[in-house]
């Protein structure tokens, strides 16, 4: 459609394709409640504040209608679906743009999986952009399924859904200036550069904000976002299955702080989708906790595209793509209707949509493991220990006197030290690396999962040696997932076979089996709201204090295997 009509419409002269009536626009740059039509034209709105004709007019007495909601950065892969049906999930509730890293995916597949994500992001109802995996992978310490250099992340750079390099999360490598991320800095300089610098602080976080990285997701205070705001760093604030750190930023969150804060779930699984919600959970929560509506709105809107270059939204206002949500209660956050781009997101959206076929398919090649595999025989009775902090990826680094029974340190349930286990399943090398954690209550039993960020080998917490070979071997026969095991038998398990990380049913259904994980997960003892993204996230070497790998116990603070 030309712009000359578009002009035309606008005037009043043609009718529009699409008018919104009855409702309030809340503007995100003025806080004013603005009455009249909103007026849609080719996905674009074209008017607001006036009356319009329009070949289809959409009444909405009563209610407010806000810009559509932007996730800042999340990695699709960890709502354990795949971006087809994530987009069935959240774009109901007023996301209308994600803002994805696929690292996970990247770490098992390579480039290949990049562009899985940048084809899949070309037929979704919401609109899906990318940034560029910066850490494949994450570290040294770790074998992943694939690795890219600053090359290959070049040859992607141009596709029209890129946006620029998603989270360097080895901010060791930025601060001493390691040469392959140093390239990679050099070749995306002047580009969007997402930040990943938990605890960074004083002079380190100077250099790391000097390398050109503009966004930082990881803080966990308040104290500890307002030094990196005032370094520079736009501050997402984020809310995810196992990171909650929204009550912790919401005193931050402020119509002062507002234009340079934004919302993040990074990884968000679609139980707590369905229980609780996602953008708009945050939403809801943070007005609920005293923060100023507008803020939050702005935050979630505006903020979120100014800060990622997204000058056609943010804002119910001429020139602007048409996402658009409509609440019977800006503190409640519920939609009654979404438009991503003038199209209304249902069920006729979605059936529409040309979908295209999964990849990475038989991607668990781990050996065939044993209950002797899982002994632990580190000498001397003290032993580190990965001490889980509920609602926080980051873990204590524990020590505790542990001694050896026949050349063996046991797990003991009643001091809830657990055994936990990373089998390397890339087929490179097949290594087993074994330690302690505590925190998850095990009882009896085992869990695996091959979701383990961001190698995504597979990595178990048991103890039993036996229910930890049975839950390992499983996750072979079903390309990867979750299991759950007990006495020889496997109670519970959910089949991720597209890279180990998604599912190729419906949400609805993931959720279902999520449901069964948890409770047969509780039936071991284990007392954590989430403990299969909880057992994720203790396999990340760049979260401190202590973590494992296929290589060994990590020390993050000293960035080195024990």
């Amino acid at each position: 459609m030309s712009l000359e009509t578009r002009i035309a419409a606008a005037r009043g002269e043609i009718p529009a394709d699409l008018v919104l009536r009855g409702a309030e626009v809340l503007c995100t740059v003025t806080g004013a409640r603005i009455a009249g039509d909103v007026a849609i034209m080719d996905g674009v709105i074209i008017g607001i504040g006036a009356a319009y004709e329009g070949r289809e007019v959409i009444d909405l007495p009563g209610q407010t209608l806000v810009p559509g909601f932007i996730d800042t950065h999340l990695h699709i892969e960890s709502s354990l679906v795949t971006p087809f049906e994530f987009d069935r999930c959240v774009a109901p509730r007023g996301v209308t743009t994600a803002i994805c890293d696929p690292h996970e995916i990247a770490n098992v597949a390579g480039a290949m999986g990049i562009r899985y994500f940048l084809e899949a992001a070309t037929r979704t109802v919401m609109d899906i952009r990318v940034n560029l995996s910066s850490c494949v992978p994450s570290t040294h310490m770790e074998t992943a399924g694939a690795s890219l250099d600053a090359a290959a992340l070049v040859a992607l750079a141009d596709h029209p859904k890129v946006i620029g390099l998603a989270e360097f999360m080895n901010f060791p490598g930025v601060i001493h200036r390691d040469p392959g991320c140093m390239e990679k800095l050099h070749a995306f300089a002047g580009r969007h550069i997402d930040g990943h610098a938990p605890l960074l602080s004083g002079r380190d976080l100077n250099a790391y904000a000097t390398a050109g990285i503009r966004t930082e997701h990881e803080s966990t205070s308040a104290a500890e976002a307002r030094e990196k705001l005032q370094k520079g760093l736009r501050c997402l604030i984020r809310e995810g299955s196992v990171s909650k750190d929204m009550h912790a930023l919401a005193p931050l969150l402020t119509p002062v702080t507002a234009p340079y804060m934004c919302l993040c779930t990074d990884d968000r699984n679609p139980l707590d989708i369905a229980e609780h919600g996602h953008l708009d959970h945050m939403i809801r929560t943070l007005i609920a906790l005293g923060c100023d509506p507008l803020a939050v709105y702005r935050a979630a809107t505006l903020s979120a595209a100014e800060a990622f270059g997204l000058k056609d939204r943010g804002q119910i206002a001429p020139g602007k793509r048409a996402d658009i949500v409509a609440l019977p209660d800006l503190a409640q956050c519920r939609a009654s209707l979404v438009l991503c781009g003038g199209q209304v997101v249902g069920d006729a959206a979605f059936a529409a949509r040309q979908t295209i076929p999964p990849v990475a398919r038989s991607s668990v090649r781990a050996p065939k493991v044993a209950a002797p595999d899982f002994r632990c025989t580190r000498a001397g009775p003290e032993t580190p220990v990965i001490g889980i902090l509920e609602g926080k990826i980051i873990t204590e680094h524990l020590r505790v006197d542990i001694p050896q029974t026949e050349g063996d340190k046991l797990p003991d349930p009643a001091r809830d030290l657990a055994r936990v286990a990373v089998v390397e399943r890339h087929g490179k090398n097949g290594s087993i690396a074994t330690g302690f954690v505590r925190g998850f209550g095990l009882q009896r039993g085992a869990i695996a999962a091959t979701v383990a960020h961001d190698h995504h080998n597979i990595v178990a917490v048991g103890v039993g040696y036996d229910d930890l070979a049975l839950a390992v071997n499983r996750l072979s026969q079903i390309e990867g997932g979750f299991v759950v095991a007990h006495a020889g038998q496997v109670l519970a398990e959910l089949a991720l076979p597209v890279a180990g990380l998604m599912s190729l049913a419906s949400y609805e259904e993931v959720q279902a089996a999520l449901i069964d994980l948890r409770t047969a997960a509780r039936s071991l003892g284990v007392t954590l709201e989430e403990p299969f993204l909880q057992l994720a996230f203790i396999a990340l070497p760049v979260i401190p204090h202590l973590k494992i790998t296929d290589q060994g116990m990590v020390d993050v603070d000293r960035f080195q295997i024990i």
